[in-house]
């Protein structure tokens, strides 16, 4: 799974290291760490039991040594205590630093259910592709992951904000999968190691590309160049909620949008070495993300 909460419109995009508002069971590099001092102070709790429970479920998916038949029990026992806790059942043991805080955020604010499951589908999806040694079939079949294992994300941060009018959910579904497809293509020296396949099939059939093991010649610097395209229009389209949401949710999506395209901008550079190199943000991009931020 690529870290969904990676591509959120409600996180801050500023490089730094996770949020120390979280401890996650296993230390992660993100793009866009959250719960930063961007966002309202009475959301911070909120957004980090949202992230927490994203981000376990993520590891059990990807992290470890489990067996996939392991993960996929894990992720059902975990499925069991969101659907508990949403019902204010007691839990398991298991998990309790990421059903503790979420319990009441889910009853203060109402979430969704349905979008958290949706996040453990695609964790799910992900154990289950690995296993098979699969990729994806097409730019929908990888859409259609995004808007399992990003796209929540985004939606359930704007429903903290109160944000729920069709365009804007639709603008941030953009904003969010192009995030989650900016990190496919920021991890390919990761993933086609571990058996993740996010190239779409039908476009390396086309070029001649084995997507499993991509070459660095020109085909695959070709296709490389149309996924950097694809993705840079889907966060264009959806960049322009930034101007619409007022306050501090505005100036942080301005952020995740400008951090994402600068990931995308040295993934660009990089091409076919992103293969064997993986681009990331550091301390030195802050000065040009905010610059960008303050011109959208």
């Amino acid at each position: 799974m690529k870290a969904a909460p990676d591509p959120n419109p409600a996180a801050p995009a500023t490089p730094q290291t996770p949020s120390p508002v979280l401890a996650p069971s296993v230390t992660h590099y993100e793009n866009f760490p959250v719960a930063s001092w961007l966002c309202p102070a009475h959301l911070r709790p909120a957004i980090a039991a949202i992230y927490g429970f994203a981000r376990t479920a993520d590891d059990i998916a990807d992290e470890g040594d489990a067996t996939s038949e392991a993960r996929l029990l894990d992720l059902a026992a975990f499925r069991a205590d969101l659907l508990a806790c949403a019902e204010g059942l007691p839990v398991s043991a298991r998990w309790p630093a990421v059903f503790g805080p979420l319990a009441p955020v889910m009853a203060q604010y109402r979430l969704p259910v349905p979008l958290l499951d949706d996040l453990l589908t695609a964790f799910e999806q992900d154990v289950k592709k690995t296993r098979a040694g699969a990729g994806y079939a097409d730019a929908a079949e990888l859409l259609d992951y995004c808007r399992r294992s990003a796209n929540p994300v985004g939606r359930l941060l704007l429903h903290l904000y109160g944000v729920s009018d069709e365009a804007s959910l639709a603008q941030s579904d953009a904003v969010c999968s192009a995030l989650q497809l900016i990190n496919f293509w920021q991890d390919f020296s990761v993933d086609l190691p571990r058996g993740r396949y996010y190239l779409p099939q039908d476009r390396c059939a086309a070029l001649g590309v084995d997507p499993k093991a991509p070459g660095a010649g020109p085909e695959t610097s070709v296709l490389i160049a149309e996924m950097h395209q694809w993705t840079m229009e889907l966060m264009q389209k959806g960049s322009k909620l930034a101007k619409k949401l007022p306050g501090r949710v505005g100036w942080e999506l301005r952020l995740v949008v400008q951090g994402g395209l600068r990931v995308l901008e040295k993934s660009r550079r990089l091409g076919v070495r992103t293969l064997q190199q993986r681009p990331r943000l550091g301390g030195r991009d802050a000065p040009l993300l905010l610059w960008r931020a303050l011109r959208m």
